[in-house]
């Protein structure tokens, strides 16, 4: 990181989980929450939260099964555990009124958070969030389909080791070849945060295999329709456009947001605020100040 501000870790607790998360400081200063996506962490902000700090008092969690939060055992990675374990960082660290800002899933538990609480939030920046897609063709399958699909994929998740690298250095080109648009520098960051070394000094990434392991039932489509109704506060949907298909805030969505607009950023794939940071951060803090 070119700046030397650091934030401090600390854990929480949810349904028995120990869960992670960093405080950027300035307590004063009005709360922003930062969620990050699937199989991302919460280092994934760093560059946004050093220049949103003087500002705001940015808390940017570790999704459970993610970075350094705890792996759940027995129980499939559903969107409402995700969101309690939000509401319950929200509430245990006081941080109402809150502005979110998150990606990709990290955007659709963030809608779902605002319908559930509307008076808790202030305002929210919604980054190439995850639209209804998934969940209108999986419900479009029949019920045995649909069950049957998650038990074959865990029975081959039971079998999957999570993937050795020999060196950091090695985990950091993966990182570079799945984003070709991040620098050296991001992609080295982001792969020393988001990687532990193993016991024979091979490295791993740190999510959880078992984040693939959609649950076979989650919030129906319409009942998160319904929830997003419910969102009292403006929305800024970031949307890249070379980013995937389907995004909140592209097609129909837009019409079930009271208060809502999107942007469409060039030159950027899925991970926006990595890869056109100038462009995400301009219109992030004209939005926040308006």
């Amino acid at each position: 990181m070119s700046e030397t501000a650091n934030p401090t870790s600390h854990t929480y607790f949810s349904q028995r989980l120990r869960l992670h998360y960093l405080d950027w400081g300035n307590a004063q200063a009005p709360h922003m929450l930062m969620v990050h996506g699937m199989r991302d962490h919460c280092h994934t902000w760093d560059w946004m939260a050093q220049k949103l700090r003087q500002d705001y008092h940015i808390v940017a969690p570790d999704l459970r099964g993610h970075g350094d939060s705890a792996w759940v055992m027995g129980s499939s990675y559903s969107h409402m555990d995700y969101v309690y374990d939000l509401a319950q960082l929200i509430r245990q660290a006081r941080l109402e009124p809150v502005t979110l800002v998150a990606h990709s899933l990290g955007g659709t538990l963030a809608c779902q958070l605002a319908g559930l609480y509307p008076d808790a939030v202030a305002r929210m920046v919604v980054i190439e969030g995850v639209g209804l897609g998934w969940s209108r063709r999986f419900e479009r399958m029949a019920p045995h389909e649909r069950i049957m699909n998650w038990i074959d994929n865990t029975w081959k998740l039971a079998g999957r080791e999570p993937r050795r690298y020999e060196s950091l250095d090695e985990a950091y080109q993966r990182m570079q070849k799945s984003n070709k648009h991040l620098t050296p520098e991001q992609a080295r960051h982001l792969t020393i945060h988001g990687s532990n070394q193993n016991e024979d000094g091979t490295y791993s990434w740190k999510f959880d295999n078992y984040t693939h392991a959609n649950a076979p039932y989650d919030i129906p489509a319409d009942d998160v329709q319904a929830l997003w109704e419910r969102i009292t506060c403006p929305v800024l949907f970031i949307n890249s456009k070379q980013g995937f298909p389907g995004r909140t805030g592209q097609g129909d969505s837009l019409q079930h947001f009271r208060n809502a607009r999107v942007i469409d950023i060039d030159q950027a794939g899925h991970w926006t605020h990595h890869d056109q940071l100038d462009a995400v951060l301009a219109a992030t803090t004209d939005f926040l100040r308006e």
